[in-house]
């Protein structure tokens, strides 16, 4: 087992990731001693309920639809009008078991359901245990856009377990691994006090094996540089921004697509071969970095995705919650590991 604090020293929130290869059983105990005997719902993805619902067969679930397209204002209202009829209180928990969908969702119904209950994320998925359950951030999606209706809202505590992982299906698998490469090429940015250079590890075994300690190791570093990342800037006025790598193109991709051609972790490799083309093209980065970038990308193969009109993207891209005062906001490449913010309005293109 090991365990990562997150930190959030300006509003004095403190709270552990577990990173443990335990019986999912196990887990389910160890989620109850959490809760104390505190009334309770469970939020959990309909995937994780068939493949696991006998060994997490909690009281009072609310089975929730796998897909982006899930992440709605009407299912949020399900949740909530869920608690409500099991008679939750303040002091009640809302638990997350399943990918970003059902994190990002069920985060957003706890800090909404009586000014903010107490949270527990249990990821499900890849893409999940690396990202969208650290640090705080909660959504939903709607007609114009991803993630525009959301919080920052931090759980007490995360639970992840790298068995889930064996029973995740390839297109999962390489949806989070996506986030895995996006947070090799933005390492030296992060500001972390570790030096692991994850470009080099994600060389030394093949993580389509799915060996649960080396899994393990690579979900523990990408810990740790989102850490230092939120704990620096929880709500994304600067530092936090970096995190966003691969995004703007990347949210573009998926809205075009309507959230279901594409994973968000193959359009964020799109947008980092976008963003990489830019750097090169403006002379930010030389050849050799860009051919040893997109030599990295290339190893895991990941699906080629067609360009689309250029005004489509830039209307998309315009509407991304990080565009300011009409310019288009790129996190670009510009040197090993290393990336800046940019801005670019849309006659740039």
């Amino acid at each position: 087992m090991s365990e990562v604090s997150i930190n959030i020293k300006s509003q004095e929130i403190n709270y552990p990731i577990i990173i443990e290869n335990e019986a999912i059983s196990d887990l389910k105990e160890k989620i109850l001693k959490f809760i104390n005997e505190r009334k309770y719902i469970v939020i959990i993805s309909s995937k994780v309920e068939k493949l696991y619902g006998k060994n997490l067969d909690f009281e009072n679930k609310f089975v929730l639809k796998d897909g982006e397209k899930e992440k709605n204002f009407k299912n949020l209202q399900k949740i909530l009008n869920f608690a409500l009829k099991n008679k939750l209180d303040r002091k009640s928990v809302f638990v997350a078991i399943g990918g970003g969908v059902a994190g990002d969702i069920s985060g957003l119904a706890a800090s909404l359901y009586m000014r903010g209950v107490d949270f527990v994320q249990v990821p499900t998925t890849l893409l999940a245990c690396v990202d969208s359950s650290v640090g705080g951030k909660t959504a939903i999606d709607t007609d114009f856009g991803k993630n525009l209706i959301g919080s920052f809202y931090q759980p007490k505590i995360v639970f992840v377990n790298p068995k889930f992982l064996k029973t995740l299906d390839n297109t999962q698998f390489m949806s989070g691994l996506g986030e895995v490469i996006k947070y090799a090429f933005i390492e030296k940015s992060t500001k972390c006090d570790e030096e692991f250079n994850l470009i080099n590890i994600l060389n030394e075994k093949d993580i389509f094996s799915k060996d649960e300690k080396y899994l393990s190791k690579i979900i523990e570093i990408c810990i740790k540089l989102k850490k230092s990342v939120v704990e620096k800037d929880e709500k994304e006025s600067n530092l936090r921004r970096i995190l966003n790598f691969g995004h703007t193109y990347g949210h573009a991709i998926e809205k075009i697509n309507n959230y279901k051609k594409y994973t968000h972790g193959e359009a964020v490799i799109e947008g980092i071969k976008y963003v990489f083309k830019i750097a090169l093209e403006k002379n930010i980065i030389d050849k050799n970095y860009y051919f040893f970038a997109m030599d990295v990308i290339k190893k895991f193969n990941f699906r080629n995705i067609p360009e689309y009109k250029k005004e489509k993207m830039i209307k998309f891209m315009l509407m991304d919650k990080k565009a300011q005062s009409g310019k288009i906001v790129f996190v670009l490449p510009c040197d090993y590991s290393t990336v800046k913010i940019c801005e670019f309005s849309k006659d740039e293109f």
